[in-house]
């Protein structure tokens, strides 16, 4: 119990001289012992990525997650330690919903039809945005979280306690400071005022006092600087590693690109399967009983648009067989033929489409009366009907 209460007045005592030195500084009463631009250029690059990590973890949680409230619950079951319960995603919310209305509006009319398609689609765009969301948080949340709760704090404490160690050394010195004026002042100005020799010896002991108090202080100072350098060799360690950091972190933006990327591609894959397999759907969009909804072999470029937002409309061309039998005889224009790059693989719904393969150069070209979302293709002897939308026109 003795032993603490002296290590207890101890630490008051520390804490009493670190306040006060610091006081002092605020007030411009004291010196203060500056690090170099080096150390001060590291602490500078250290603050700025902590603060753009937490920004940037802050916004991807939210890009990942729009609800707060599910942001929270997810945060206590972590903070928590327990697992996270695995939460419908919206485009699967829609995918149940669009199941049900076509189960109870009828299965087997074209609107019931269509919404058990699009809500298939909608499931596999549901279960591609988790996958990314579980992707994104493994390979680019976590490693941000990491530095910021594990790397970032022993970097803060040993800040905290470089900063210690400078305000115990700055301490010395003053300390050391007023030693050496009083030790000055006794040994420049005795008091010889009286000639009793009781004076002689007062002045003489108080030389040796501050004489022993200057050495004290500058042994002090000597281990307060040695602890100071230590320290700040440490400190500078940490705070170069912050560049291993910036080379994790961006390993891990690669990582979120590339899982967006997929997640992405995968969305436009459904879409577009989607948009061929509605396409193909008879009567899908032809009106029955509304007399607004013209029918399908309308001419007018409105109308069209208005009863076929989905697929591109093609019914300007002849059936499929005669299309073929037609393609093959309509030779292509003297002029408005141009070379076209296919971005992505296609496969032809029937024999007046022609299948493309990504990357590979066809020549491209209009017939009088053609949809202008449709083009003629031609790759060598092989002629057919290619959408716009798989394309990039060359020249």
């Amino acid at each position: 119990m003795d032993f603490n209460m002296k290590k207890l007045a101890s630490d008051a005592g520390i804490f009493f001289t670190r306040a006060v030195q610091f006081t002092e500084e605020k007030f411009g009463q004291a010196e203060k012992t500056e690090l170099d631009a080096h150390f001060e250029n590291l602490l500078a690059r250290a603050d700025s990525t902590k603060n753009w990590t937490e920004k940037i973890l802050r916004q991807t949680e939210v890009l990942l997650q729009p609800n707060p409230s599910a942001r929270v619950e997810e945060f206590l079951y972590e903070k928590l330690d327990r697992k996270v319960p695995s939460r419908v995603t919206n485009g699967e919310l829609l995918a149940q919903y669009m199941a049900e209305a076509a189960s109870e509006l009828g299965p087997t009319t074209p609107y019931g039809k269509t919404l058990i398609k699009v809500s298939e689609a909608e499931k596999r765009l549901g279960a591609a945005e988790r996958d990314f969301i579980h992707t994104a948080s493994v390979s680019f949340l976590t490693p941000l979280r990491n530095f910021l709760e594990g790397d970032w704090k022993t970097i803060s404490k040993e800040r905290r306690l470089l900063q210690n160690r400078r305000l115990d050394l700055d301490a010395c010195k003053a300390r050391l400071k007023r030693a050496k004026a009083a030790e000055a002042k006794a040994t420049t100005v005795p008091d010889f005022q009286e000639t009793r020799p009781r004076n002689y010896i007062l002045s003489a002991s108080a030389s040796a006092l501050w004489n022993d108090e200057v050495d004290k202080a500058e042994q002090e100072l000597r281990v307060a600087q040695t602890e100071f350098d230590r320290q700040a060799e440490v400190t500078r360690l940490l705070l170069e590693g912050i560049s291993s950091t910036h080379v994790n972190h961006l390993r891990c933006l690669h990582e979120f690109v590339k899982s967006q990327t997929t997640y992405y591609a995968q969305c436009y894959r459904h879409m577009l399967d989607l948009q061929k397999q509605l396409g193909r759907f008879p009567g899908t969009f032809v009106g029955t009983t509304e007399p607004a909804s013209p029918p399908l072999n309308s001419t007018s470029p409105t109308t069209t648009a208005a009863t076929m937002p989905v697929v591109p409309s093609v019914a300007s061309l002849p059936p499929a067989g005669e299309a073929a039998l037609c393609l093959e005889e309509v030779a292509p224009p003297a002029s408005g033929t141009r070379k076209a790059r296919v971005l992505y693989d296609y496969e032809a719904a029937d024999s007046s489409e022609l299948a493309l393969l990504a990357d590979e150069l066809i020549t491209v070209y209009s017939l009088p009366g053609m949809d202008p979302d449709w083009l003629i293709g031609e790759r060598g002897n092989k002629k057919g009907k290619v959408p716009v939308t798989y394309l990039e026109l060359l020249s």
